[in-house]
């Protein structure tokens, strides 16, 4: 209440209808009238807290300090003479040594480098299943151990880590205002306003127009008990709550493991009609494995496909051994397949002296080997990614033709997922990896195509063949394949303007960032996303499965039907007040109860976002009657969403 600072509101009304029944000679009704709008006010808090997710709780959830191991030269001693000391968590350095122990949190996103324990992650991503965790395995900051002992290595820093991200993000979420909400804190100073007014005219005029006493007698209320009881009935309480109901979803969504970066994002993905998704990481596990390298180019001689000695110690380990180097480090699903591959094996030494990664391309190198036959021990320049790039690097159209001629007669056909290597531009070399689709996959496809009806694409830079395999898999239709990160960006936008509807964006966040910050919704799988991905992404999905995608769509469609009802019923209510206190029907304080009693309906019906969502009002009424007959029958039953 700021009466000073000009701004007037649902308080400043109050208490002038409070300070107007006691001037009138009825106190006791205006003390019932501030009980009763001080009672109805602490039901909405109530509401209101519970409807949002407890970021305090989510807080709670880390240790204040971390027990950071003295280790030398790398080497652990035993359980029970391990030797540490206590760090704040805001302290923790990446590649710190950190005892966990059972009933602990993980302070920071680690990996676990010795022990073996059970932990749990619901609170975090909405797993309720505990997952085995052993030496290698990667846990999340803010997971809780629940058996056993371990040792971990820290990844990230704290304000880096996933708890660090949810907290931030949910806040900042809560914190974001949709358009809605906006308006209604423009829109609400004005009408308060103007409500007073109003009320001005109604107990002057009223014994004008109306011949209705100025002061109530026993006969008939007055004027000025009824423009009271307008002040009070068309105040915008039960309008200022009605976006509640974004708090609420964003709230059902983060525990579901889903991160939406405010409030609009729910409008803008209600109104989009076309998803298309990236194939690799996202449709697929994206956890690649080398099946096959094989030597199409440069190998052979005297056009025979029967290898020479001009690889060492072969010409699949030279190959492998150059992918490997130039690979090291890197992001990329099919680049730590490579190194992945090259691990165990005895391969000669190459060493990177220069590099460049080309998005959307592939990797370009300047190597060499001490090895003698290893181009002599001279610099190469080495190239790796799509067979479209390693084709464009050559010049002459007769060696781009034997080379597209060799890629199409592969022995592997087009069934893997391929990548090309060349050095020099001399010796050509393929890749061959599997990539299998996920298993919920198909069930996702199927519910956006037939519950949710869109338009369902994928946007893939693989050939067209394995790209048709795992759309066919999946259930997908239309396959734009062979894709650069502009092309990506390219197809977003013009579907978008071409379809007049919005389009979602789903990608791992790998070479995704351009078309997801392009797209109306972009949705990225937040543990493989680089930071620019989840920079420019609009929601994050923390579990590592797409399952959460028709799910926020549902949300979303749910959550602007209940934006639709809620601002019904408040100003249905606000009329129902107003119409009954002008004419006189009801007491000031009975004007008090139905006015809180809207904006309690509106509290309660933004609490059903917390539901599940559904498809429709069919699924709707189809719940409602099953949760009905297990009640008049007795049976056990779950609360449903109505």
């Amino acid at each position: 209440m700021d009466i000073v600072g000009g701004k007037i509101n649902i308080h400043v009304l109050m208490a002038l209808a409070a300070f107007a029944s006691v001037f009138m000679g009825n106190p006791l009704e205006g003390g019932l009238l501030l009980a009763m709008f001080n009672l109805a006010h602490i039901a909405e808090e109530y509401f209101t807290s519970r409807s949002k997710i407890d970021v305090k709780e989510l807080k709670e959830n880390h240790p204040e300090f971390a027990y950071v191991l003295d280790v030398q030269n790398g080497n652990f001693q035993s359980f029970s003479d391990l030797m540490y000391h206590k760090v704040p968590v805001n302290d923790l350095e990446v590649g710190s040594y950190i005892l966990v122990k059972a009933g602990e949190s993980v302070p920071v996103d680690c990996e676990v480098l010795q022990g073996r324990s059970t932990i749990t992650i619901e609170h975090l991503t909405g797993e309720v299943k505990p997952v085995e965790k052993d030496v290698g395995d990667s846990i999340p900051g803010g997971a809780r151990n629940l058996d056993g002992m371990m040792i971990v290595k820290a990844k990230k820093t704290w304000k880096e880590s996933m708890l660090s991200r949810i907290v931030q993000l949910t806040e900042e979420a809560q914190q974001s205002k949709p358009k809605l909400q906006r308006w209604l804190d423009k829109f609400g100073e004005q009408y308060s306003k103007a409500v007073i007014v109003l009320s001005a005219v109604i107990a002057l005029l009223g014994p004008v127009l109306f011949k209705w006493p100025f002061l109530s007698t026993s006969v008939c209320r007055g004027s000025l008990y009824r423009a009271l009881g307008l002040m009070v009935a068309a105040s915008p309480c039960a309008l200022a709550v009605a976006p509640l109901v974004y708090a609420t979803a964003i709230s059902a969504c983060a525990r579901k493991g889903i991160l939406l970066k405010g409030g609009q994002v729910l409008d803008a993905l209600a109104s989009c009609q076309n998803i298309a998704f990236d194939k690799t990481g996202t449709l697929t596990t994206g956890e690649f494995m080398c099946k096959a390298i094989e030597p199409i180019h440069g190998h052979f001689s005297n056009n025979e496909k029967e290898i020479t000695s001009c690889c060492v110690p072969n010409c699949e380990r030279e190959a492998l051994a150059v992918a490997a180097a130039m690979e090291k480090g890197t992001t990329h699903p099919i680049g730590r397949a490579v190194v992945d591959h090259s691990i165990g094996k005895d391969l000669p030494p190459v060493s990177v002296e220069s590099f460049e990664n080309l998005p959307g391309r592939g990797l370009l190198a300047t190597i060499s080997s001490i090895e003698p036959a290893f181009g002599g021990g001279k610099p190469l320049k080495a190239s790796i990614g799509s067979v479209e790039y390693i084709t464009s690097l050559f010049t002459s159209d007769a060696e781009s033709k034997k080379i597209k001629e060799a890629f199409s007669t592969s022995s592997y056909g087009d069934y893997f997922v391929r990548a090309a290597l060349s050095v020099n531009n001399e010796k050509v070399t393929l890749f061959h990896f599997e990539d299998k689709p996920r298993a919920d996959s198909l069930d996702v496809i199927k519910s956006l195509q037939n519950e949710a009806n869109l338009r369902v694409m994928m946007l893939t830079g693989d050939h067209e063949l394995s790209a048709q395999r795992v759309a066919n898999a999946v259930g997908i239709k239309e396959v734009h394949c062979s894709l650069k990160p502009e092309d990506k960006l390219f197809h977003v936008t013009r579907i978008s303007r071409d379809t007049g509807g919005g389009l979602i964006m789903v990608g791992d966040g790998i070479n995704d960032a351009p078309a997801l910050a392009a797209a109306t919704v972009g949705i990225v799988l937040a543990d493989r996303a680089s930071a620019t991905a989840i920079a420019v992404a609009d929601i994050l999905l923390l579990q590592d499965n797409i399952s959460g995608v028709p799910f926020s769509v549902a949300k979303s469609r749910q959550t602007t039907s209940l934006v639709k009802q809620n601002v019904a019923l408040a100003l249905g209510s606000i009329f129902l007040a107003s119409l009954t206190s002008v004419l006189g029907v009801l007491p000031l304080w009975l004007t008090v109860l139905l006015h809180e009693g809207g904006t309690l309906l509106v509290c309660l019906n933004s609490i059903r976002a917390l539901n599940s969502p559904t498809w429709s009002w069919r699924s709707d009424l189809v719940q409602l009657i099953h949760r009905v007959k297990s009640f008049i029958t007795g049976g056990n039953y779950q609360a449903v969403p109505l």
